[in-house]
């Protein structure tokens, strides 16, 4: 099995619709490469149009990893994606293949620049509890409560931390399974390599997520969740939750209009683009490439290709 220093990869990362996969393929194709995602959406089974997933056409032309690993009523984490990393690097050392990562799924990629703290399971009753505290009463609900149970969790937290919801809840959930202080990768700096990153101006940005969600929808988006439902999904299963998904059920059981559904579908794709966008200049180095709408594919790809030359590639850590 690979371990840190054993294995490198090529990254590629930003916030959703700056054209990352048709980046990434466009290289992968180039350089013989195969392709990691790190989408924690792509990795459900026919959720493929509300997912922008690479075509079939696409994937036959390129190894891809990370994506259609389950059904949609199984739960996913961080760490089945690390074991579906180390496969991924072993084919492609058999292959004698390089690696792209690619994806706006934050934890993912730290994960494989600088690993995970071992840290024991919590429960989804305990999750829901705290989600549901965040609902009613925000971050100031959770901050109150790892006050109280937490002893100086709070106070070593770095300022980032204490204003994210996610966090907060996870370090309550920690507490609750008896972990006494906080991760040392939350409190410890380390080292962060240097990625290659994509970025549009928020205008732009704008414009085209709201081409893309009217796109899924006029794809087909609705029909894919019916047949989804068909099939016994669960609703309040975590992958129909996702964006777009979500709306599509509330407007396939009559709780909005299929305008509603794009509209809502659109602002909550923005919102994931800014909590991206958050996500890497604080938790990430990122070497930003930007992206305009006169740019081709080509060009934004050979500056991404000239980016990767200069770096080269990142060692990996598929431990955790």
């Amino acid at each position: 099995m690979p371990t840190a220093g054993h294995a490198h990869a090529y990254f590629l990362v930003g916030p959703t619709a700056t054209g990352k996969t048709a980046v990434a393929q466009h290289l992968a194709e180039r350089r013989g490469a195969e392709i990691l995602s790190a989408d924690s959406m792509l990795v459900y089974r026919g959720m493929d149009i509300g997912t922008a997933k690479p075509s079939r056409g696409e994937r036959q032309r390129i190894r891809y990893w990370g994506v259609d690993v389950v059904p949609p009523s199984e739960s996913y984490n961080v760490s089945r994606f690390l074991d579906e990393a180390r496969r991924c690097f072993e084919s492609a050392k058999a292959a004698g293949k390089s690696v792209i990562v690619v994806g706006g799924t934050g934890l993912y990629i730290k994960a494989l620049l600088v690993g995970l703290d071992e840290l024991p399971s919590t429960s989804p009753e305990s999750r829901t509890k705290w989600q549901a505290v965040f609902q009613e009463h925000g971050v100031e609900g959770l901050r109150g409560a790892l006050e109280i149970r937490g002893g100086g969790w709070l106070s070593v937290l770095p300022e980032s931390d204490q204003t994210n919801g996610r966090r907060l809840i996870r370090a309550l959930e920690l507490i609750e399974v008896g972990v006494a202080t906080p991760p040392r990768s939350w409190t410890a700096p380390r080292p962060k390599p240097v990625i290659t990153g994509l970025t549009i101006a928020r205008e732009a940005l704008v414009a085209r997520i709201e081409t893309r969600v009217q796109t899924m929808y006029d794809g087909g988006l609705l029909d894919e969740v019916r047949g989804l439902l068909e099939k016994g999904w669960d609703p309040a299963c975590t992958a129909a939750q996702a964006i777009g998904y979500a709306e599509a059920v509330a407007c396939l059981t009559g709780q909005c209009s299929r305008d509603e559904a794009i509209r809502l579908t659109a602002q909550r794709t923005r919102q994931l683009a800014k909590r991206q966008m958050t996500w890497f200049r604080n938790q990430s180095a990122v070497s930003w490439i930007p992206v305009t709408e006169t740019m081709t594919l080509e060009d934004i790809a050979s500056g991404v290709a000239a980016d990767w030359d200069q770096r080269g590639p990142h060692a990996v850590v598929l431990s955790g």
